[in-house]
């Protein structure tokens, strides 16, 4: 009895011992953690998150626009953060893999509690994460997805920071028809992804209403390597149509503009934003000419904006290299959106998020001024013409279309 008395005194001793250093070290960590938060103004840092395809087939349009958006954060908290709190973004690499996406999205809902989320240049790798997101009741904006049907897929949370393909399309219409003259027209469309769909169906509406004359449609299939079926169907047309439209998606492009040059076919190439990728002169080569495509703003020294040429300057320290398509642009301006609507909510509760950010008006970013108008979730946004002449691409025209296609 003796015995067991002893060892059960040493035992509770132990315990205690336990329990005191168990104490002492969760007084030393909130310490520490006040400590933290007063430097923070009294605040842990605001979490936004961001899925971007870093690797894939989107790589060449996400990788720039998770760039932007990590400078945004960077200056951002570089002028003192939010209402003087530090801004964090976490951020995930989205592979251009659906299933990968969707598990991104889950994961900054359910363990990285951030309070909205941005992303991606793609519609669908936007339905892969953004329901998911809303679902939560968290705001999702795309930098880059331009599908004016996203705002009705997924209703109250999503919110375009670009133009819709509505928009776009219709300025590609009426550029080539009422500025170039153009009016017969070939249609080339990648079958397999949304964008591309509605894109060459929103230029077909406006082109047509002008006036246009659609001489052929055809298509193909993403990862299509070799053109030469479609190659022969246009050489077969006659007459011959004055312009060609492509839409496709910013892994083929390149590849298509080569071999359709290599094949004679040298009438003027037009295309939607997914262009604006340095990938489409790497393949097509240098010489690559009369080519035409609609994007979000032409990162220019020369002939940009104040914002633009500074917004350059700061991506060039930081990375090394110039912007490398407006898709940077576009990435940088979502986080600032963000932040102001933050900043204006005085909270990053998300029902104060979403409220603020409806109401946003005359919101001046790098692409242009966003306003949400009418309840809508889409800005209206003027649409910058490039003409790609001997391998650079050159400033045209900014177009606010004058009539667009219903979504």
């Amino acid at each position: 009895m003796e015995t067991t008395y002893r060892t059960v005194l040493l035992a509770g001793l132990t315990v205690s011992l336990i329990l005191l250093t168990v104490t002492v070290v969760s007084i030393e960590l909130m310490s520490d953690r006040s400590a933290r938060e007063g430097e923070l103004g009294a605040e842990l840092p605001i979490k936004i998150g961001a899925v971007y395809n870093l690797a894939g087939a989107q790589s060449s349009l996400d990788t720039p626009s998770a760039n932007g958006a990590k400078l945004a954060v960077k200056e951002l908290n570089a002028q003192g953060g939010i209402g003087d709190r530090e801004l964090q973004l976490v951020l995930y690499d989205g592979k251009t893999d659906p299933r990968t996406i969707a598990d991104c999205a889950h994961r900054l809902i359910d363990t990285d509690l951030v309070c909205a989320v941005i992303g991606f240049s793609d519609t669908d790798m936007v339905l892969a994460a953004a329901p998911i997101v809303a679902e939560a009741g968290r705001v999702f904006i795309t930098s880059g997805a331009t599908s004016p049907k996203l705002p009705e897929d997924v209703p109250g949370y999503l919110f375009l920071a670009c133009f819709g393909d509505t928009v776009q399309a219709a300025a590609s219409a009426e550029y080539a028809y009422e500025y170039l003259g153009l009016k017969t027209a070939y249609l080339l469309v990648d079958e397999d992804m949304e964008y591309t769909r509605l894109l060459a169906a929103y230029f077909a509406a406006r082109y047509t209403e002008l006036g246009g004359t659609i001489l052929l449609e055809d298509s193909f299939t993403g990862g299509t390597t070799n053109f030469s079926v479609q190659i022969a169907a246009l050489n077969g047309l006659t007459p011959a149509p004055e312009l060609l439209y492509i839409a496709s998606g910013p892994d083929e492009i390149g590849t298509i503009v080569k071999q359709f040059r290599e094949a004679g076919i040298l009438q003027p190439i037009f295309g939607g934003d997914a262009y604006d990728t340095p990938e489409l002169v790497r393949i097509a080569g240098t010489e690559t000419s009369d080519v035409y495509f609609t994007t979000h703003a032409l990162l220019d020294e020369d002939t940009g904006t104040e914002r633009a040429r500074a917004f350059i300057v700061a991506y060039r320290t930081n990375y090394g290299v110039e912007p490398e398509n407006a898709f940077a642009a576009l990435g940088y301006d979502t986080v600032m959106l963000l932040a102001n609507a933050i900043d204006r909510a005085g909270s990053d509760d998300p029902e104060a998020i979403l409220q603020a950010l409806q109401s946003t008006k005359d919101w001046e970013g790098v692409t242009g001024s966003i306003s949400y108008e009418q309840a809508s979730r889409i800005p209206t946004k003027g649409v910058t013409i490039v003409s790609v002449v001997n391998g650079t691409f050159t400033y045209m025209e900014t177009i606010v279309p004058e009539k667009v296609p219903a979504p």
